[in-house]
């Protein structure tokens, strides 16, 4: 049987390995977007956790809002992305320092 501090230990591991994420490779704009997506996740993971050994739903409903405003993040990151390739022929985090209006 799964307990609450099962779900906790894990979404603790999630959010550690999306924190070494951001802060060990700052290069790829690609791979901090899918760290940032990670943190969202393993935050979604203790919400419905929370909320299922509760027994409320006000968990399961922020997880809905949080997921709403990931896939705009998501898709604007991208769309950002794609333009900066475009434009810049790379995504290298060090190349993008300086921003033309």
């Amino acid at each position: 049987m799964l307990s609450l501090l099962h779900f906790l230990v894990l979404g603790s591991i999630l959010f550690s390995l999306s924190v070494v994420g951001i802060f060990l490779n700052r290069k790829n704009v690609i791979i901090l977007l899918m760290s940032i997506e990670l943190m969202l996740l393993s935050v979604n993971l203790n919400f419905v956790a929370f909320s299922h050994f509760l027994g409320n739903d006000d968990g399961q409903i922020f997880v809905f809002f949080i997921l709403t405003v990931a896939a705009a993040e998501a898709a604007i990151g991208l769309a950002i992305l794609v333009v900066l390739f475009r434009n810049r022929q790379t995504i290298n985090v060090a190349d993008l320092d300086q921003l033309k209006g």
